[in-house]
């Protein structure tokens, strides 16, 4: 890894990322689905519906959900019968999850505690991985990504769901002004956290464009990988498989 990374815009130290990151969602985790929505329009719905459409759980399969704290996708693919594993590096996202499943009248997920660069599970593990809205806050994402490859079996499949470059010349302007001025004063709102949701938005501008991540996921050992922008590439969904 280099000597510092960013958070935001900020160059900072690997080790000073991961706690601040950490203090980010530990700040946010109990507004975090109330703020999506509202970020959002209520548009990030849609957008896991469709991933987990492309994920295609099936019952008896086992499917690690990373960076999955409050639960958003692990209730849509559970439906489907699989053995979810949701798994995030901050124990107040999970607590969130929890209590929803426990208001869910879901008993059936595993919740682990992990950091996506050093997992604890062993070797060719899970069936599917999958990451929503969590890659661009990994420290290491090549690590995060070796780590994905490495418990999956052989004809397992990765799936991403992240914010990416908006490719749409109108919607990129709009954007900017909506995620640098808007989205930082909405979390002060809302969240009471205006610092917090600064970071998220700049994150999102400092990931890699969509050829590159792409490139960073066969680079990691995947093969057959995918591309698939939603709203010009304001998200998109990244896929590959282990064989």
């Amino acid at each position: 890894m280099t000597e510092t990374v960013s958070f935001g815009y900020e160059q900072v130290s690997p080790e000073e990322k991961t706690q601040r990151v950490r203090g980010v969602f530990s700040s946010v985790a109990n507004k975090y689905d109330m703020m999506n929505d509202a970020m959002s329009g209520g548009m990030h719905r849609l957008w896991k519906d469709q991933f987990v459409r492309r994920v295609k759980p099936r019952a008896g399969e086992d499917i690690l959900d990373m960076a999955g704290g409050t639960g958003d996708i692990a209730f849509r693919m559970e439906k489907a019968g699989a053995n979810i594993t949701v798994s995030d590096i901050n124990p107040d996202m999970l607590a969130v999850g929890m209590e929803r499943a426990v208001e869910r009248g879901i008993d059936t997920l595993v919740w682990s505690e992990q950091n996506a660069e050093q997992l604890t599970f062993p070797d060719r593990h899970f069936d599917a991985y999958t990451i929503a809205f969590g890659i661009r806050n990994v420290t290491d994402i090549p690590a995060a990504l070796r780590e994905a490859h490495r418990v999956l079996r052989y004809g397992g499949r990765f799936f991403c769901l992240e914010f990416s470059t908006v490719e749409w010349p109108g919607l990129s302007k709009v954007y900017d002004v909506y995620s640098h001025h808007l989205l930082p004063k909405m979390g002060k709102v809302i969240a009471g956290d205006e610092d917090s949701y600064r970071y998220l938005a700049e994150s999102i501008r400092k990931f890699p464009p969509m050829p590159q991540f792409e490139r960073m996921i066969r680079e990691a050992g995947f093969v057959q990988t995918k591309v698939e922008p939603i709203l010009g590439g304001l998200v998109a969904i990244h896929s590959g498989w282990k064989v």
